[in-house]
C-alpha cells in the first residue's frame, strides 16, 4: 500500500501473545510476525499516576527486545488497564478476584487506557489511547454466569468488551472501542503511516 511505502524496510513484529491484538493488527492490511518472549516483567513505580502505568509498562516490554532486535525490525509492544476509582485492575488471578473486579465496575464509568510502544535500533515513540466505558448495574447472576462460561482471567478488568457481558452490561463509550479490546488500531494506523 502506498500509504505505508515507509514501512517497506521494516519488518513489523507484534510483541504480543493476546489474539485479540493480533486480530486488530492484522486487520490494517500490513504484514506482521508475532514474537514474544517469555517472563516480561509487567511492574511498574508505586508513585506512577495510574493514567501513565500502560504506557509505561508497553516501553518497559519493548527494552526486553531492544538486545534481539535485527537493524530492520520495528517492534509493537503495548499494555492495557483497567481503571475505576483509581483502581488498576489488571488479570483476576481467579473467580472471586474477576467478581471483585466485576462488582466494582458495576454501574459506574471506568477507564481503559492501553500504551503503545514502536521501536526500531534507532528510533522509540510511545503513547497511550484511553477510553471511558460505562457499565450498567450488573447483578449477581449475570457476574456469575460471564465468568462461568466464559472465564476472562486472560483479560484486564476481568472482562472482553466484545464477549457477552460487553452485548448485555455496557451502555456506553466514549472513544475508541477497539482500544478497550486491546489495541486502538486507529491511532497505530496513523503512527505508522508516518512512521520514518
Amino acid at each position: 500500500m502506498v500509504m505505508f511505502e515507509n514501512l517497506k524496510n521494516y519488518h513489523i513484529i507484534l510483541a504480543s501473545n493476546s489474539p485479540r491484538r493480533r486480530e486488530l493488527l492484522g486487520g490494517l492490511g500490513i504484514p506482521f510476525e508475532v514474537k514474544v518472549l517469555p517472563d516480561i516483567e509487567e511492574s511498574y513505580p508505586d508513585d506512577l499516576p495510574v493514567s501513565q502505568i500502560a504506557e509505561y509498562i508497553s516501553t518497559e516490554k519493548a527494552a526486553a527486545y531492544r538486545e534481539l532486535m535485527a537493524d530492520h525490525d520495528l517492534i509493537i509492544t503495548a499494555d492495557t488497564v483497567v481503571i475505576a476509582c483509581d483502581e488498576v485492575m489488571g488479570k483476576p488471578v481467579d473467580a472471586d478476584d474477576a467478581r471483585r473486579m466485576l462488582k466494582k465496575l458495576s454501574g459506574v464509568t471506568h477507564q481503559v487506557t492501553t500504551g503503545v510502544c514502536l521501536t526500531t535500533k534507532t528510533r522509540q515513540h510511545h503513547f497511550s489511547v484511553t477510553t471511558d466505558v460505562t457499565f450498567k448495574t450488573l447483578t449477581d447472576e449475570e457476574i456469575n454466569h460471564y465468568i462461568e462460561v466464559y472465564k476472562p482471567y486472560d483479560k484486564a478488568g476481568a472482562y472482553g468488551i466484545q464477549e457477552w457481558i460487553g452485548y448485555v452490561g455496557v451502555t456506553s463509550i466514549h472513544g475508541s472501542y477497539f482500544n478497550v479490546m486491546g489495541l486502538p488500531v486507529q491511532r497505530i494506523y496513523n503512527e505508522l503511516a508516518t512512521f520514518i
